[in-house]
């Protein structure tokens, strides 16, 4: 017998008013179609749900019997479709995020906690991940990634300004054993390395010269999957490693690191919010779409 939802939550509007107008009416449909469903119901039960006379109308004793059981279960299913649509009106809910380790703009606290403060009835689920993620095929609202990186038939909102990535080393470093003049001199140089994990070949570092853009393949002597790991070797003057700027800043200002082939590390467009192409987007990501917006 296959299951009839639509057919059930009509008769369960039914033996609530006793009354067949007035079920059409909840409804905004016809009376003669609330009848003509209540009896297609009774003829896939093959049994009477429902006595029908010119002035009442009331439930058989099988009638009864279903009413009793699916009424639960009939209320909780308008319960959830009545928060369901409230969420259309406000944001709230539980916003799930794929964010990038180093859009560091973003994963800075004060901006996540302001966006929290602005919207206390919204939660933020947030991983924090460099593998390439399917956001829709895996629950994800949104994410954040470098442009370049995010497929064509999503959505994108800037979520800084531009960015650009440097060569980096310590003080100590530079008075030890010098820094290259070139790109191509890292080859000869104690590089620390990123890469997504250890099967993978070490990130290359990438660079332009004039209108002409290359990678370096460095041989990493120090080789991770954790941005602040290689913050850490490079400010102890274990060799020169390679980031986002913003990612240094902080060691910048207090002269920890410096920059170095600066005149190879031309900016380029940041990171960004995507999430997918829908017409109806839920008020909980509106609102961290909105506020991205206003923080540019």
């Amino acid at each position: 017998m296959d299951l009839d939802l639509n057919a059930l939550s009509v008769f369960a509007l039914v033996a609530e008013e006793r009354s067949f107008r007035a079920a059409a009416d909840r409804l905004g449909v016809t009376r003669s179609a609330v009848s003509q469903t209540i009896q297609r119901l009774e003829g896939s039960l093959g049994i009477a749900l429902v006595l029908r006379t010119t002035r009442s109308v009331s439930l058989t004793e099988a009638g009864d019997r279903l009413h009793a059981e699916i009424a639960p279960a009939v209320a909780e299913m308008r319960a959830a479709l009545e928060k369901t649509a409230a969420l259309q009106g406000r944001p709230r809910g539980c916003l799930r995020l794929a964010v990038s380790s180093i859009a560091e703009h973003f994963l800075a606290g004060p901006f996540l906690a302001g966006f929290a403060e602005a919207n206390p009835e919204v939660d933020l689920d947030i991983t924090v991940t460099d593998d390439a993620v399917d956001i829709v095929a895996e629950g994800y609202d949104a994410g954040v990634r470098l442009g370049e990186v995010i497929e064509q038939d999503m959505i994108a909102v800037p979520v800084a300004g531009e960015e650009r990535q440097l060569a980096v080393c310590a003080p100590a470093y530079r008075r030890r054993f010098g820094v290259p003049r070139h790109p191509a001199d890292l080859t000869s140089h104690t590089c620390i390395g990123w890469r997504p994990s250890p099967k993978a070949a070490p990130y290359r570092w990438e660079f332009a010269e004039g209108d002409k853009e290359f990678s370096v393949a460095v041989a990493p002597r120090f080789a991770t999957n954790d941005m602040a790991l290689m913050i850490k070797l490079a400010v102890a003057g274990a060799g020169i490693t390679f980031g986002m700027e913003e990612s240094f800043r902080a060691s910048f200002a207090r002269g920890e690191l410096e920059p170095i082939l600066e005149d190879f590390c031309p900016s380029f467009a940041g990171f960004y919010l995507y999430y997918p192409s829908r017409r109806n987007v839920a008020p909980k990501l509106r609102v961290l779409v909105d506020y991205v917006q206003q923080r540019r």
